[in-house]
């Protein structure tokens, strides 16, 4: 009788447990009024057609879900400005200068946006970058080592330092703001050490670093070759994840939405690729860039590694509890920081052919760290691609030639560029306010 009336309690009043008491197993409760069931994109666009992208659009505008459209806008209108102002903004020269100036900085940039994917900073790979150009300058041209091996001394030397900002950041716990201030002060000061009285040291503009920004591929089937290549790829890659997604039984884009894709990259590709052969041909800083970028977004995107880093900058908490091991990974994008200032070093050392004081100093830190930003990398963490860098420093490279075509002076420069910046922050700000909102509705 007991346990009847026992029974009888549970089963009235199952949100109490007193005692240790198990509650009853209550059915899923029914959607609130008004709530909106999440639909998988693919699923929708699949069933609506047209239709369907306005409404997947129009969702993403509401949840605050920009995407790189915002960088993308400027960018046409950065374009428009300029060329109506100078009709030489957007000549074959001065593109091909654009797209071959930007390789330093991007590569730096393309660091940052590791470092910001944990919500950190680096404020080191400035002088990281003047480094790595000294250090090529005096093991090669002043100690005669083979050039070759002097860059890959550069490079790991840089992955070395970045290491080391990591370990005191990561395993002794020293904030990252001031272990990478004290890297700054510390590594501009060892590329003066390294570097002499003289403070300069010319490179062979023949040599390995030297032709980084002065080779060009003549050849016009090199220029239409890498667009072929890469409109191909992107289709077979996008084709065969959705016939994965297919076989798996979860929403896939539809052919059509993958061929429109495609027709627009080949747009694209194939416009840059008529650009470059109507002036010296296809940058081998470009390709370089771009197969860096190519590589590490899939690192990001398709790796175990690369979703650790995404955990990591959602909640070191959760991933810690999640089995991540924090210290290593907050170490190795440190290190992964370090390497790319070094290459980029190299570039901006290609850029004027020799090693110099200035090196890694001025505006760099800041136009790479604003690279990343604008291109769409979050200052909190979590959010961003490696092709952020690139969007990024096309907008910053475009504004300091369109502004130095009209002969605006350096301050005004900084300041537009400056202006830039706080918009995209505060962008990134109110967008992460709207999601937040999006998610409690």
């Amino acid at each position: 009788m007991s346990t009847d009336k026992t029974s009888t309690s549970l089963e009235e009043t199952p949100g109490e447990t007193p005692g240790g008491k198990i509650p009853a197993p209550v059915d899923a409760p029914a959607a609130a009024d008004g709530a909106v069931t999440a639909v998988d994109p693919r699923l929708l666009v699949r069933e609506q057609g047209f239709a369907g992208y306005l409404s997947e659009f129009k969702r993403k505008i509401r949840a605050g879900d920009l995407g790189s459209l915002p960088v993308i806008i400027g960018l046409l209108i950065i374009c428009v400005v300029f060329q109506s102002l100078n009709s030489n903004f957007l000549s074959a020269e001065n593109l091909s200068n654009i797209s071959v100036a930007m390789v330093g900085t991007g590569m730096i940039a393309v660091g940052i946006v590791f470092v910001l994917l944990l919500g950190e900073i680096d404020l080191s790979v400035g002088s990281v970058s003047g480094v790595s150009g000294a250090i090529v300058a005096v093991l090669s041209v002043t100690h005669g080592l083979n050039e070759w091996l002097a860059v890959v001394v550069a490079i790991v030397s840089g992955a070395a330092i970045g290491a080391i900002h990591g370990f005191f950041f990561a395993r002794v716990g020293a904030p990252a703001f001031a272990v990478t201030l004290a890297g700054l002060l510390f590594w501009l000061g060892f590329m003066l050490q390294i570097l002499g009285d003289n403070g300069t040291i010319n490179l062979d503009p023949d040599g390995v670093v030297g032709k980084l920004t002065t080779h060009y591929f003549s050849d016009v089937a090199a220029a239409y070759g890498l667009a072929l290549v890469a409109v191909v790829v992107f289709f077979l890659t996008s084709f065969l994840e959705n016939r994965r997604r297919e076989a798996a039984g979860v929403p896939s884009r539809p052919v059509s939405e993958i061929v429109l894709r495609t027709a627009v990259l080949a747009i694209v590709a194939f416009a840059a690729a008529i650009m470059f052969n109507q002036y010296k041909g296809l940058p081998l800083a470009l390709v370089v860039f771009l197969l860096v970028l190519v590589a590490t977004d899939f690192v990001l995107r398709r790796t175990t590694y690369g979703r650790k880093v995404f955990a990591l900058g959602g909640s070191v908490e959760a991933s810690r509890r999640a089995g991540i091991n924090v210290t290593l990974i907050r170490v190795s994008v440190y290190s992964i920081a370090g390497t790319f200032a070094a290459i980029g070093g190299l570039f901006m050392a290609s850029k004027i052919a020799a090693a110099n004081q200035g090196a890694g100093t001025g505006d760099l830190l800041m136009n790479a760290i604003a690279a990343a930003v604008i291109g769409g990398t979050s200052l909190f963490g979590g959010r961003g691609r490696t092709w952020n860098a690139l969007l990024g420093v096309m907008v910053i490279t475009s504004i300091q030639y369109g502004l130095a075509l009209e002969g605006i002076a350096t301050p005004i420069q900084y300041m537009i560029t400056g202006g830039v910046l706080l918009a995209t922050v505060v962008i990134d700000s109110v967008t992460r306010k709207t999601q937040k909102t999006a998610g409690r509705a």
